[in-house]
């Protein structure tokens, strides 16, 4: 088995790459896709492009763009990753965030932010219990209906994960745990109706305990669901 590397993405060549695990990965039809010419931007202003590698082959990427907060706080949003199916639960993805947080702390950045599926488990385990993000956010169909067979037709819902990478995330008490069923990917595409009204009560669920003012800050897997365990937490 050939070593796995991360590294930053610079040739044209592999930035086309990118473009095409693209679709290898989600299925997104040519007008969904991020072009070449995001890629060449996100390396020339502060953004960050990572590919990891198996020998000379790309196997997964990390896009991360700047961002701006009001009151002129800088963060890097990152806005997509992706490692082929092939290669999953190898760690891969683990390797590109280190890298992406290496990369921002040695620039000074505390904050990176991204969106994700709350309907996808494995997801929210990682980005929660393996980097320590938490989430105080829910935004409704935030890319609208997607092309892509992993998003299974229903409105792209997303939480929004902070990673605060200069400091541990501290432990606060539980208040309230939104469950989500572990059969939901099998529903996405036996039974869309069924996720559909999962999805509608998780969002409803996020959007009462956001407002006030808890934030998900464990993640638990449990036989028939996955947990999302709320807190009051502040970022300061």
């Amino acid at each position: 088995m050939k070593q796995i590397e991360v590294r930053p993405l610079v040739a044209t060549t592999d930035l086309v790459e990118a473009v095409r695990l693209q679709q290898e990965i989600w299925g997104f039809k040519d007008v969904e896709l991020l072009p070449v010419r995001l890629f060449v931007v996100a390396t020339k202003v502060g953004g960050q492009v990572f590919g990891a590698f198996e020998g000379h082959r790309m196997i997964g990427f990390l896009l991360a763009i700047p961002g701006m907060k009001p009151g002129g706080k800088s963060y890097l949003h990152s806005h997509m990753m992706g490692v082929l199916p092939e290669y999953r639960d190898r760690g891969i993805g683990r390797m590109l965030k280190e890298e992406q947080k290496a990369d921002a702390l040695k620039r000074g950045v505390s904050l990176i932010e991204w969106t994700f599926d709350p309907l996808e488990l494995k997801n929210a385990f990682f980005n929660i219990e393996r980097l320590g993000a938490v989430v105080r956010r829910y935004v409704l169909n935030q890319y609208g209906t997607t092309t892509s067979h992993l998003h299974g037709g229903l409105p792209t819902d997303r939480c929004i994960a902070e990673w605060h990478i200069q400091r541990p995330r501290i432990e606060v008490p539980l208040q309230a745990e939104i469950e989500i069923p572990t059969k939901i990917a099998e529903l996405r595409r036996t039974d869309p109706e069924q996720a559909r009204e999962i999805q509608k009560k998780a969002s409803e669920q996020f959007l009462h305990c956001f407002q006030l003012g808890l934030a998900v800050v464990r993640f638990e897997r449990r036989e028939e669901t996955g947990a999302y365990l709320l807190g009051q937490w502040a970022s300061e």
